[in-house]
């Protein structure tokens, strides 16, 4: 009987050893993870840093050698978010890790009010630093984002600037004396008219012609309105 028993075990231990020794180590996986962070922030402004989360030592998943690594659709890669790991092995499981991403770099504020339509310059900017994983997206990092540019609405002293607050200036204003400028193949007629809207470079604007007709065209700088057959 004790001979059984001792066959029946070294059975048992010699099904399930297999099974202990291919669990999956989390080390490869954060590697792996590590790696794809990497690419990642490639190219982001600034101190790039990152911490994986734990991968659970005891897990029941079995050894893989290849994974891929990806984020939630439309996910951005910093702050905090969780990445999928895919084995790309016959075992074909998946897990969620939490990871944290921190971006710390110089970033735009206004360093005084400013009113709807404002064209910035120098003096109406400063620089803070601090995380941008904290900040909303699409914070501007450059003064070149920023200068030229006008203010969409009016912003107070102090505020992180996006690039949606800003605008390219016009260069059409409502009421304005345009140069009206119609061209063709072998043709140019120039005339003069008052614009009926205002207009960015590129954008159409409606024109009253001195005889009262009113013409569409293309704003382009210099208060010129381009039509063109």
């Amino acid at each position: 009987m004790p001979r059984c028993l001792a066959l029946f075990m070294s059975l048992v231990l010699a099904a399930w050893w297999p099974l202990v020794m291919a669990r999956q180590d989390p080390v490869p996986v954060k590697h792996a993870i590590e790696e794809f962070l990497r690419v990642q922030v490639a190219g982001l402004p600034g101190e790039v840093t990152f911490t994986v989360g734990a991968v659970d030592a005891n897990n029941q998943l079995t050894s893989c050698a290849r994974f891929d690594v990806s984020l939630p659709p439309g996910a951005r890669p910093w702050g905090r978010t969780n990445v999928t790991v895919r084995c790309m092995d016959q075992a074909g499981w998946s897990m969620f890790v939490p990871v944290h991403v921190r971006v710390v770099s110089d970033y735009l504020v206004t360093a005084r009010p400013l009113a709807q339509g404002q064209s910035l310059t120098s003096a109406d900017l400063a620089r803070q630093r601090g995380d941008l994983s904290t900040l909303p997206a699409g914070i501007l990092t450059d003064e070149q984002q920023a200068l030229g540019r006008t203010a969409r609405l009016s912003i107070g002293a102090g505020r992180p600037l996006r690039g949606d607050m800003l605008q390219q200036p016009l260069v059409v204003q409502q009421n304005q004396t345009v140069r009206v400028v119609t061209a063709g193949p072998g043709f140019q007629v120039a005339n003069e008219g008052r614009a009926l809207n205002n207009g960015l470079a590129g954008q159409v604007v409606q024109v009253r012609l001195g005889n009262g007709q009113i013409v569409s065209g293309i704003a382009r700088p210099g208060g010129v309105v381009e039509i063109a057959f």
